[in-house]
């Protein structure tokens, strides 16, 4: 398995050809002719959810829901309702039936995204379920059952959360009876030329416009910068860059930010950065260098908070309406983020 697109489906496609990613896509690929519940770890923006959806799509559920839910944006005391449902009249304001996550998913897929942010309580309730496959909705007098392929995600090591008390051992063990980790961009040698050459092209066919190389020091800028955002950062970088070039190339303006400890580590990463041929003054050379930061910046913070501006202007020390303005000026559009 040496090709550089591995396109799992039409819709479901991983590119790369680095050794830590071919063998994460076969792995995929054989945990996918399994029935058992499976837990997928790596950073944010690596392809978690799209990982969830090959192993679904490939699997012998395909035909059935593949219904995804994030378990941080779960209210805390209404996770039971939105996992289990509830039945008409079984709380003030129930006036109708609802038939809850593992209904819907019957026959086929819930993918639980975030799991390591599940409450104490809400552990407890889906570890029961894991165990018999049985839930009673609320307001129920008998229980019911559902056949549902459990598939969860994390971009913390719940190993390490088990081994600090903040995560259920047993329910640990209960998810990760098959598992993957999908490697991080900057791992993947020779990768980021391939997915950022993807996305130019389709930034091209998305918006009809020509298709534009990259510059070659843009380049050698994609090598060195470390990528806490993943694959979802460079993908949003790229897009950003390809609407707003006025040349015949793409040319990443960007710099690395203060607070990736990747590219403070490698030095390379600052001093890389792409470059025009002519030079410019110095207050427009100020100007620009601060203009790239401040993008570069609030990209980095708006992928680790998956688009979150509250999250977000929290993480910089700013007021929420500070920085929503910066990412006003900028035409940053956070929703991009939560891909």
């Amino acid at each position: 398995m040496s090709s550089v697109a591995q396109t799992i489906l039409p819709s479901v496609s991983f590119i790369g050809r680095s050794p830590l990613m071919v063998a994460a896509i076969e792995l995929i690929r054989r945990i996918a002719r399994t029935e058992a519940t499976v837990l997928i770890e790596g950073e944010t923006g690596t392809g978690k959810e799209l990982a969830a959806r090959a192993i679904h799509y490939l699997g012998a559920r395909r035909d059935y829901p593949f219904v995804p839910v994030n378990c941080g944006a779960l209210p805390e005391g209404l996770i039971e309702n939105e996992l289990f449902g509830h039945r008409r009249g079984a709380f003030t304001g129930a006036q109708a039936e609802s038939p809850g996550l593992m209904r819907l998913a019957h026959r086929g897929t819930l993918f639980l995204d975030e799991i390591d942010s599940l409450p104490a309580k809400a552990q407890v309730v889906l570890l029961r379920f894991l165990q018999d496959r049985k839930f009673r909705p609320l307001g129920a007098r008998a229980e019911e059952e559902a056949d549902v392929r459990i598939i969860a995600a994390s971009n913390a090591r719940l190993g390490d959360l088990v081994a600090r008390q903040e995560f259920r051992a047993d329910l640990f063990f209960r998810l990760r009876i098959m598992s993957v980790t999908l490697p991080p961009l900057r791992e993947r040698v020779g990768d980021v030329e391939l997915l950022a050459a993807h996305f130019v092209r389709d930034c091209a066919n998305l918006y009809g416009l020509p298709e534009k190389p990259l510059h070659p020091t843009s380049v050698e800028w994609l090598r060195s910068y470390g990528w806490p955002g993943n694959v979802r950062e460079l993908e949003n970088l790229i897009h950003r860059e390809f609407l707003l070039s006025d040349s015949d190339c793409v040319t990443l303006s960007a710099v690395p930010s203060a607070n990736d400890p990747v590219a403070q580590e490698n030095p390379l990463a600052q001093e890389t950065a792409p470059v025009e041929h002519s030079v410019p003054t110095y207050s427009s050379a100020r100007s620009q260098a601060l203009e790239a930061f401040d993008r570069q910046y609030l990209a980095d913070v708006l992928a680790r908070t998956r688009g979150n501006v509250t999250r977000a202007a929290k993480m910089a020390g700013k007021e929420r309406r500070a920085l929503g303005k910066l990412i006003k000026r900028y035409a940053i559009q956070p929703a991009s983020f939560r891909i």
